[in-house]
């Protein structure tokens, strides 16, 4: 099984959801999150004064997928959240050693 943890711009969200349903993600954990990257934030300008924005906010997407859809999984998300400017995010991929379902007791790909 494999984690994979998507930090994306929040517009992008709608279009990731659509593209892992449809092909057989059946769950998600999403977090609003605020960070940087090579960016290292930005500068805006309100009332006239221009002020440093650090942390740029974005969306966290995570899923547990089994090893025969990972690859999918991250080829559909990239996808669904390429815009093509600075800031379109990261998908970080990790090994995942045991899944157990609390409710019933079930464990690995049955779990997910």
């Amino acid at each position: 099984m494999k984690l994979i943890s998507a930090v994306l711009k929040p517009f992008k969200l709608e279009e990731v959801r659509e593209a892992l349903t449809g092909i057989g993600v059946t769950g998600m954990t999403v977090s609003e999150v605020d960070g940087y990257g090579r960016q290292r934030g930005h500068a805006e300008i309100y009332r006239g004064a221009e002020y440093q924005i650090r942390f740029v906010p974005k969306i966290k997407v995570e899923i547990v997928v089994p090893d025969a859809l990972s690859a999918f999984a991250v080829a559909a998300v990239e996808a669904a959240a390429r815009t093509g400017e600075v800031g379109d995010g990261k998908i970080f991929v990790s090994v995942i050693e045991n899944t157990i379902r609390i409710r019933t007791g079930e464990i690995d790909d049955a779990a997910i």
